[in-house]
């Protein structure tokens, strides 16, 4: 679509002055641990309140774990080695067998905990990896990341060590607790030690296993609950000022954490600094925030905002933008585009309008990126930015990461000044610039429900046929294809029936395809299958012993319950409205 008068005189008030200040600031001040972090968070409000735009600082206390250090001694050796975020410390040591385990290359980054994904194929059965792992240390390729860390302390590993793809250790963390815990979530905290190390070292760790050696893992934590600082800009609306577009990122950052994430963090000043100096043209409020504790507490900045805010969320907030790693080298495709399926049309058509030329391609966000508020039920998009284009990754060489771009200083010592691009950060706020205007100003809230149904519709159809006749699900395809039928009405209805309604549907389907736990609580950090209740359809055949298979298909029945329920309670507020 073309951009309109309005949406152009945002665009052209977007200037790299303030923000490139804030990346250069930032690129020699680290902030992972919590003091570092809240002096991050003052010269953010510095920067906003000398710019003339007013800010909110909230100050909660989180949980946090800030890894220090760690190292593997085998064979007579001592290795370096970096603990993920909420590793169980111990820095006295542990000591025990190696044992490897070998990982499908293909899901080196994967958060999912489906055996046959991690590890392709290489092992049977759940026996036969309990048997080799428990009461051994295990030594594999990939990053130490919650899925991985739960399973092998589930199957009695005593200790995890992530062999890197390359000669840099990575940061990252290992909990499938989403923020803060709470008395439900406790329990799931990892109970093992768990180290990162590099490629060369991990081969020889990997050999060492393979001839039956032993190893001791040191690592050095610290935990409890901080006081951290929220930066919170409110941008009024003007027509309707209740309801709002919530943008943001985290500010906590690996190091430095130029690419990851002082380049979002820029990008949010430079926005908040345009809206408010333009914000006789917005007809919604934007909300603009810094997280803290993305890093070293799983997302409990982001989480804590939820829950403290989740009323007014709940009521108000018409959709959350993601903003992780914009403006950095070489990161000129947007073929790995986030985006829930009803809110992908907004994204798309905002990266095309800024870039002509753009590859773009959405796919299903993970259960990762501060993507806080599924449960509530937000409409989403975004959430890694631009990217390498991957003919340029491969010829540089680069294995897939996370973040920067896919620049591999993710996460390391190395995501330095260089890893910004100028260039790449003006055309990636442009394009957060005007995909947040085109959720704030249309009169119609402009998500397209009958795509994810359409959706629905496939995942269904994946389910029923992966359950080679063990499970009908055509009952839930006619509950999608009715609901669908019905959103055809909604183009009579009123303007504020109309955004009511859209408003609504969101808090119902979101959590359906991104959710197990109940609204208002966080499901853990490891992957969610679309529909996840209705999943286990595709696992019957998995099921050779009769008892199991009756009760999986028991969980379907419920889970089937859950999803019609739903898809009912959507299609009669729609009508209700039409």
């Amino acid at each position: 679509m073309a951009i309109n008068a309005t949406e152009q005189r945002f665009l052209d008030d977007i200037s790299l002055d303030l923000p490139w200040g804030l990346v250069e600031a930032f690129s020699v001040m680290p902030r992972w641990r919590p003091e570092d972090v809240n002096r991050g968070a003052d010269a953010i409000v510095a920067r906003l309140r000398a710019a003339g735009v007013p800010v909110e600082v909230h100050e909660p206390e989180i949980y946090l774990s800030i890894p220090y250090s760690a190292s593997v001694t085998a064979g007579g050796v001592t290795y370096r080695a970096k603990p993920p975020s909420s590793a169980m410390s111990v820095p006295g040591g542990r000591t025990g067998k190696l044992v490897m385990l070998k990982a499908n290359p293909k899901a080196l980054r994967s958060y999912n905990r489906d055996i046959k994904t991690l590890f392709g194929g290489s092992i049977a059965s759940v026996e036969e990896v309990r048997a080799l792992v428990g009461g051994n240390i295990v030594v594999m390729q990939g990053f130490g990341n919650p899925a991985l860390t739960s399973l092998i302390e589930e199957w009695g590993g005593v200790g995890l060590i992530a062999v890197n793809p390359g000669i840099d250790i990575h940061w990252g963390t290992c909990t499938t607790i989403w923020g803060s815990p709470d008395l439900q979530d406790m329990g799931r905290k990892p109970k093992i030690p768990v180290i990162a190390v590099n490629n060369p070292d991990g081969q020889k760790l990997m050999a060492l296993a393979a001839s039956g050696g032993e190893a001791t893992i040191r690592t050095d934590l610290q935990e409890g609950w901080f006081k951290q600082k929220i930066p919170v800009v409110t941008i009024p609306g003007t027509i309707e000022p209740d309801k709002f577009v919530l943008v943001h990122g985290h500010y906590d950052s690996w190091d430095v954490g130029v690419g990851d994430n002082a380049t979002g963090d820029a990008t949010l000043l430079e926005l908040s600094r345009v809206l408010w100096a333009n914000r006789d043209g917005l007809r919604r409020s934007v909300k603009l925030a810094w997280w803290p504790g993305h890093s070293t507490g799983r997302y409990a900045g982001s989480t804590w905002f939820t829950d403290a805010f989740a009323m007014d969320l709940d009521r108000n907030c018409v959709a959350q933008i993601n903003c992780d790693s914009p403006g950095c080298r070489w990161a000129t495709s947007y073929h790995d585009t986030r985006s829930f399926t009803e809110s992908a049309q907004i994204a798309v058509e905002a990266i095309r309008d800024i870039v002509p030329d753009a590859v773009v391609a959405t796919l299903r966000p993970p259960q990762a990126g501060d993507y806080s508020f599924n449960n509530i039920g937000l409409p989403s998009f975004f959430m890694l930015s631009s990217t390498m284009p991957e003919d340029v990754r491969h010829e540089k060489n680069y294995y897939d990461v996370s973040g920067c771009g896919a620049n591999i200083a993710w996460h390391t010592e190395n995501d330095q000044l260089e890893i910004a691009d100028r260039d790449v950060l003006m055309t990636d706020m442009k394009i957060y610039m005007l995909s947040t205007l085109r959720v704030a100003n249309p009169e119609f809230l402009p998500f397209d429900w009958a795509a994810t149904c359409d959706e629905f519709l496939a995942t269904i159809a994946g389910y029923q046929a992966a359950s080679k006749g063990l499970a009908d699900l055509s009952d839930c395809a006619a509950a999608t294809e009715a609901l669908k039928a019905s959103l055809a009405g909604l183009a009579t209805a009123a303007p504020a029936a109309r955004n009511a309604v859209v408003q609504e549907l969101s808090r119902i389907l979101v959590p359906i395809n991104y959710t197990r736990e109940a609204r208002f609580r966080h499901d853990p950090a490891y992957t969610v299958p679309a529909l996840p209740t209705l999943a286990v359809a595709a696992d019957l055949p998995d099921f050779t012993d009769d008892h199991m298979r009756r009760v999986a298909q028991v969980e379907l029945m419920r889970g089937k319950n859950r999803f019609l329920a739903a898809i009912d309670a959507a299609r009669r507020l729609v009508v209700s409205a039409c």
